[in-house]
């Protein structure tokens, strides 16, 4: 499992440690990951993700996991959510289908 969030991409980053005397060692900034779990309304069922913190804030801020997929253009979004889009955009399908 590799260290990018699914939602916002963020990944790690290289830098240096720097002592007092300047000395300069290379260090690792690790993301905030969390594995996250989202109740999709569409899909009657949790969709999980590993999600950096910023990315629980943004699905939140914009209305859920439904809202934020189906609002965000394909070339933003990872393998993995452009799946899950894929799944919300045939269960709406079904779903106008029946009430056609």
């Amino acid at each position: 499992m590799s260290r990018v969030c699914a939602i916002t991409n963020k990944a790690v980053m290289t830098g240096n440690n720097v002592s007092h005397a300047n000395n300069r060692t290379r260090r690792r900034f690790l993301p905030n990951l969390q594995n996250a779990s989202f109740l999709s309304d569409i899909l009657g069922k949790k969709v999980s993700f590993r999600l950096s913190v910023r990315g629980m804030k943004t699905i939140e801020h914009n209305g859920g996991i439904d809202a934020y997929l189906m609002s965000t253009p394909n070339s933003r979004l990872s393998e993995e959510s452009l799946a899950v889009k894929k799944q919300l955009k045939l269960a709406l399908a079904k779903k106008m289908e029946k009430a056609a």
